[in-house]
């Protein structure tokens, strides 16, 4: 019946075209049939509630938008004001399908996930508007044994968390979705407490709450211009005034690339077609008597939910059969587009609409009473954007939610919490907007975005890699050299080596949750290093030079550590006022005044914006230049990496002449580089700064010159090995906007006692006065053949106590090895605690840090006479 309701449908519902047309406004609206009439939202009074200078002006009044109106009225901010051009709801929102679930594959957005769902399940109460929440849980299919290890990886990701998730079997799916042919299925992930919405009611409610709490929601008001004021302030025009603002928030949808344009931002967002299917009232469904869990079959690559007593169910197709609106993105939206959908197209999804109903049998028989084909917007990578943008003061943005409705209530709460705190209430810097730059083009959204949408429910393994839209423009001078020769990564939209291949080796990216065909070759390549001398690609780092009169109060103001002397260099910190760690970078003193610092590939932005807008707040004459562009960085590490070096340059490279942690400027085979006596590595290295067009020639040099030491490549899965095994912490892992720096193991690079009141300085006494609840500590683990990466849970007298950071195989030591921060009553060494990877329980115990001693710490023993062993 199914697929003759398909067929009987008009031949204009199954052919793309570039019409459109007016359903009603939600999708239980569209499968009753009520009148779209009486969900039309009444414009608020602009003549009685206009006002010319405000707080805060939010452009956009979907479901994201309305929500941060909501939380910075009821946080106590005064003058909220949301400007829509049409109506509330109006875009992507009012036609979502409204999906609910506290699972996310990564590890951050689940505390949005809760915290949204939290707030649904009051909301009614709170506003007096009901919602339409419905939460009779979500079960994720594995129909292939490499998707039961994926649910095991997250079960294994899950613990530390406070939402219910549970690996079940056969038996206990059927149990929760009767109507399910069990032929293929192997296991479930259930999440109770997940289920779906009325996007349009949810919108609603949460804007009676912001207007209760004073925000005013203005509509229908376009935003036509905005102009940026000299002292960081805006001017919004609109047809009905300007109004000035002490900050923008771009939550604009499908139409935030039109907002950015007015200031010279390229958002690099496209919409793309999403379509569902609406049954109608299918008896086996009614006999049932109660609602069953949300269906996502992931081998179908589609969603099933009950809609009445019929489903709902929407498919993402293959990259190569979905759509993208690339028109709106060239031309810009179309005037007047609001409530509209696209015509639909079910030949696209009928591969789906198949799966479907083999999964779920009692299709077959359902009468379609509704398709909905509407716009959602993507950003490259499937995540949204959310925070402040770099190179532009007080302009945020909320944009680019492929899954909106799930996001709203989070985002809303976490932005305002920023944007009245002053800081990120905790890490999300995966949703940070300054992960894109420059080398985003339109071309690479489109390609991304295509690959994202169709990769929606592809498994989802450890270190991934995804190839589409790739090679960007930002590829070192070594890459055409390098890239056959290599399994290369993609960091900030730069190509950069993971390992290197030799004869005999199985090459290739073959990803797996247990240890893969990079193993051996990483064992090898950490062999070269610890062994003789080895060369690695680092132009991905973020580089800033600082220079001014206030440069040097500029970085004592903004770093926890003391500023080098002129020639040298430190690893210094930047807190937050809460005293937690928001970046941590090399600081090098090149000469009087001028400062080059340095910082890993994905946070170059997040934290250049944060070092301008300091510099911008405090006053500080300075000049801040980002030249990640300009700069090329290679790394040479190993027990050989001086004599190699030496031979190409009249520079006195001796320990007593070039010690660790100094900085000069030389030439390397007649080559300007800056040179630092500092490696990640732990071993005796340089990292060679130098112009990006000379980094074929530098490496050449140098590999020639090595010959006869053996010198070879090696990557970043190299790199992460050996600086684990140092116990060389790393941002975004053991430290980040969630963790402050003693309970890190940072307080050797903690100055309290340097006379500037740094940033974060009084919170870090409140936190030696009241004492550390957790601690970072470092486990070996007895494991067989898969190692720990990281967000693993550590258990111990059968309960979840902690998380690892990260992890690796230690080929030094041959065994595996991690980070976790556990309570501080289980930190001491030799606590024996357990990890959970894949299903299983493996012993670990804290031991003392590191495995293997760094090459200075080595050295100077062996000056002293000691050991310098391990």
């Amino acid at each position: 019946m199914l697929r003759e309701a398909l067929r009987r449908l008009p031949p204009t519902l199954r052919r793309e075209t570039a019409c459109l047309f007016s359903p009603a406004p939600s999708a239980r609206l569209l499968a009753s049939g009520s009148s779209p009439e009486r969900w039309k939202e009444k414009p608020t009074s602009l003549e009685a509630r206009w006002k010319d200078v405000v707080n805060t002006v939010i452009i956009g009044g979907g479901c994201v938008g309305v929500s941060l109106a909501y939380h910075l009225a009821k946080a106590g901010m005064k003058d909220v004001v949301l400007l829509e051009k049409s109506e509330l709801t109006a875009g992507s929102t009012w036609h979502a399908a409204g999906l609910t679930t506290y699972f996310h594959p990564g590890i951050n957005l689940k505390k949005i996930h809760h915290y949204s769902i939290k707030l649904y399940e009051k909301l009614e109460e709170e506003t007096g508007q009901a919602v339409g929440f419905h939460q009779p849980g979500s079960i994720r299919i594995a129909s292939t044994p490499a998707r039961v290890d994926e649910f095991k990886y997250q079960m294994s990701r899950a613990g530390w968390h406070p939402t219910e998730q549970y690996l079940i079997g056969p038996e206990r799916v059927q149990e929760l979705f009767p109507l399910l042919n069990m032929e293929k299925v192997l296991a479930g992930l259930y999440n109770p407490g997940d289920g779906h919405i009325d996007p349009y009611l949810l919108t609603m409610a949460l804007a009676a709450g912001a207007r209760k709490y004073g925000a005013l929601l203005n509509y229908p008001v376009e935003v036509t211009n905005l102009k940026s004021r000299s002292d960081g302030t805006w001017e919004v025009e609109t047809p009905h005034g300007i109004i000035q603002a002490n900050r923008v928030v771009n939550t604009a949808g499908f139409w935030a690339r039109e907002i950015g344009k007015m200031i010279g931002l390229h958002h690099p967002l496209v919409p793309v077609h999403h379509q569902y299917v609406v049954t109608a009232t299918i008896p086996e469904v009614k006999a049932l008597k109660w609602e069953m869990p949300v269906l996502r079959d992931l081998e179908g690559s589609y969603y099933l939910r009950q809609e009445r007593d019929g489903f709902l169910f929407g498919p993402y197709e293959n990259q190569e059969k979905m759509k993208l609106q690339e028109s709106w993105v060239e031309h810009g939206v179309p005037q007047g587009f609001g409530k509209e959908l696209f015509e639909s197209d079910l030949d696209r999804i009928m591969d789906h609409i198949e799966a479907a109903m083999e999964m779920v049998p009692v299709l077959k028989q359902a009468e379609i009473i509704n398709v909905v084909a509407g716009p959602i917007t993507y950003s490259p990578d499937i995540l949204p954007m959310v925070g402040p943008h770099q190179s532009v003061r007080n302009y945020w943005v909320a944009i680019g939610f492929g899954y909106g409705i799930i996001h709203a209530g989070g985002i809303g709460k976490y932005l305002s919490d920023w944007i009245l705190n002053g800081e990120p209430p905790f890490d999300l810097i995966e949703l940070d907007p300054n992960r894109y730059g420059k080398w985003t083009t339109t071309q690479f959204t489109a390609a991304k975005a295509r690959e994202s949408y169709g990769f929606n429910n592809i498994v989802g393994y450890p270190k991934e890699e995804r190839f589409a839209g790739r090679p960007t423009e930002r590829v070192s001078g070594l890459y055409e050299d390098l890239k056959s020769k290599c399994s290369m990564g993609f960091h900030a939209g730069w190509e950069q080596p993971h390992w290197f291949y030799k004869p005999g080796d199985d090459i290739g990216y073959k990803p797996g949750f247990r240890r893969t065909n990079w193993f051996e070759p990483v064992g090898r390549e950490c062999k070269q290093v610890m062994e003789k001398v080895g060369v690695i690609d680092l132009t991905p780092f973020g580089k800033f030079s600082i220079r001014g009169r206030d440069s040097v109060k500029l970085l004592d103001h903004l770093f926890a550590n003391v500023i080098p002397k002129v020639s040298f260099t430190n690893i210094s910190h930047m807190l937050t006022p809460r005293g937690r760690v928001y970046a941590e970078l090399t600081v090098s003193h090149v000469k009087e005044g001028e400062f080059l610092l340095v910082t890993g590939s994905g946070s170059e932005l997040h934290d250049l914006r944060w070092i301008e807008e300091e510099a911008v707040r405090g006053q500080y004459k300075t000049e801040v230049t980002n030249v990640t562009e300009e700069l090329g960085v290679l790394g040479v590490a190993g027990p050989y990496a001086r004599k190699v070096l030496q031979k190409l340059t009249t520079e006195d490279l001796s320990d007593a002449a070039f010690s660790f942690l100094l900085s000069r400027s030389l030439k390397i085979s007649g080559i300007p580089v800056t040179a630092i006596r500092i490696s990640y590595t732990g071993e005796l290295g340089w990292e060679l700064y130098h112009r990006r067009k000379d980094s074929a020639a530098l490496y050449n040099a140098i590999m020639e010159a090595g010959q006869e030491e053996g010198i070879d490549n090696f990557g970043t899965y190299a790199l992460n090995a050996l600086r684990l095994e140092k116990a060389f912490r790393a941002w975004g892992a053991e430290m980040n906007c969630d963790t402050n720096p003693l309970e890190a193991g940072l307080k050797y690079f903690i100055k309290l006692n340097k006379p500037a009141d740094f940033i974060g300085k009084q919170a870090l006494k409140q936190f030696i006065e009241k004492g550390l609840q957790r601690q970072l500590v470092y486990l070996t683990l007895e494991t067989d053949n898969v190692d720990p990466e990281g967000n693993e849970s550590v258990w111990y007298n059968n309960k979840v106590i902690g998380n690892t950071t990260s992890g690796s195989y230690s080929y030094s030591t041959h065994q595996s090895l991690a980070f976790a921060y556990v309570p501080v009553e289980l930190s001491r060494v030799g606590q024996k605690l357990e990890v959970e990877l894949l299903g299983k329980n493996y012993p670990a115990t804290v031991v003392q840090e590191p495995l293997v001693m760094t090459e200075p710490t080595r050295t100077r023993l062996q000056k002293k006479g000691g050991s310098a062993k391990g």
